[in-house]
């Protein structure tokens, strides 16, 4: 029933409104790449890049790299805890008993060329399991927990698969006795790894699984807001990391320091490199303002692999390269982010070059499924606006009255 309204009341409501003068609204303004344009809002990861300090649910990442396991660290970004013992130990088991993939999906694979990239065959890959699995129930907690199993487990046999493929050879199944970066090494190696080895590998995964709202989260939850099944977000997510502007830059890192050849050369080199304004590959983040805390840690791995395995001269030239750097970029704010160090840590455990961003692929998996989860929770699909730069409206002509071409 209305409420009655008194005659002051109705005065006062039916009283004009005072005339102002409109006031046009203000232009979009445009970003190029959206830089420093919140498009979301997350409680997965925060980063500090004026104090160095990256963060997973709130865990410092120099903690999780020094105490946990990749596992552990991905069911903390994915589920938003860390899990007790009994939570770990069924999501490791469950992991474990979904390693294997179909042998169509190995069929397919031997059917790509063996001089394509791996990431094309990841990316092929991973969007192939969604053939399976594309059941697209995103609101049943039973098919998440599922796709997020199936997603952490095949990938990195995928990655091994494919790798002896192009080589020619069968791929070799998963170990059951194996944790998941040892039975990884084993599978691409054909031998069980030293455990030295596997734990630093391990460490580097979790390094790698998250790392904001950069290209290709973004590309996972722009795919997500679709309600697409989370096989095609991976899909999406990989072929955005496949860009040389996004994954691979520890290939070119390792491609600088051979340039550069020898410790004595590294001040000239680094100072004509300046000079003719040439990308320092490993330097600068659009984050940090200091050493990205985890090239701290893989400088730390690198070492201890050394120690073991024998030293890499190329980390000598990269440690004076970091020392000279400091004194001619530090005073802007560049200094050595994640793939300074961690090509140097990946040759020493023998992974090939062009292997690398398919693992940081591997890694990262565990970032896009908490990006995933996260914007079902509160999903819209993305759709930004855009500045039109084209030509004013103007009539259709007959092909015979347009102008000739010059």
């Amino acid at each position: 029933m209305a409420a009655k309204t008194t005659p002051e009341e109705a005065t006062t409501t039916s009283a004009p409104a005072a005339a102002s003068p409109a006031t046009p609204p203000a232009p979009p303004v445009f970003r190029p790449g959206l830089e420093g344009v919140p498009a979301t809002q997350s409680a997965i990861c925060d980063i500090d890049g004026q104090r160095g300090v990256l963060t997973y649910r709130g865990v410092p990442v120099d903690q999780l790299a020094r105490n946990s396991s990749f596992l552990e660290t991905a069911y903390l970004l994915i589920w938003g805890e860390l899990p007790t013992i009994f939570q770990l130990n069924d999501f490791q088991q469950e992991v474990q008993m979904h390693r294997r993939v179909s042998f169509r999906i190995r069929d397919m694979m031997k059917c790509f060329p063996a001089s394509g990239h791996p990431m094309d065959a990841l990316q092929a890959s991973a969007a192939s399991l969604g053939l399976f699995y594309s059941r697209r129930a995103l609101y049943d907690p039973q098919y998440v927990t599922e796709a997020v199993v199936r997603l952490i487990a095949k990938i990195p046999t995928m990655v091994a698969a494919f790798q002896l493929i192009r080589k020619g050879q069968d791929p070799i199944q998963p170990r059951d006795d194996l944790a998941y970066s040892a039975n990884f090494l084993y599978m691409l190696t054909e031998r069980e790894p030293d455990s030295l080895a596997a734990r630093i590998f391990d460490s580097c995964l979790i390094l790698h699984a998250e790392h904001s709202l950069n290209a290709s989260t973004f590309s996972a939850r722009v795919t997500a807001s679709t309600l697409t099944d989370p096989y095609a977000v991976v899909a999406s997510a990989v072929g955005t990391l496949a860009g040389p502007l996004h994954g691979g830059a520890n290939e070119d890192v390792l491609d600088m320091l051979d340039q550069i050849g020898s410790v004595d050369r590294v001040e000239a080199w680094l100072d004509q490199a300046i000079a003719s304004k040439q990308k320092i590959m490993g330097f600068g983040h659009r984050e940090y303002r200091v050493k990205d805390p985890r090239a701290v840690i893989l400088q730390g791995l690198a070492e201890e692999l050394f120690v073991r395995f024998g030293h890499d001269t190329m980390y000598d030239v990269a440690r004076r390269l970091e020392e000279v750097a400091a004194d001619r970029l530090g005073p802007k704010g560049i200094y050595p982010n994640v793939d300074f160090y961690s090509g140097l840590v990946y040759r020493k455990l023998g992974i090939p070059r062009d292997l690398f961003t398919p693992i940081f692929a591997i890694a990262r998996t565990a970032g896009w499924l908490a990006h995933w989860r996260e914007q079902l929770g509160a999903n819209r699909i993305y759709r930004p606006t855009q500045i039109y730069t084209g030509s004013a409206e103007r009539p259709w002509l007959p092909l015979e009255s347009r102008p000739a071409s010059s």
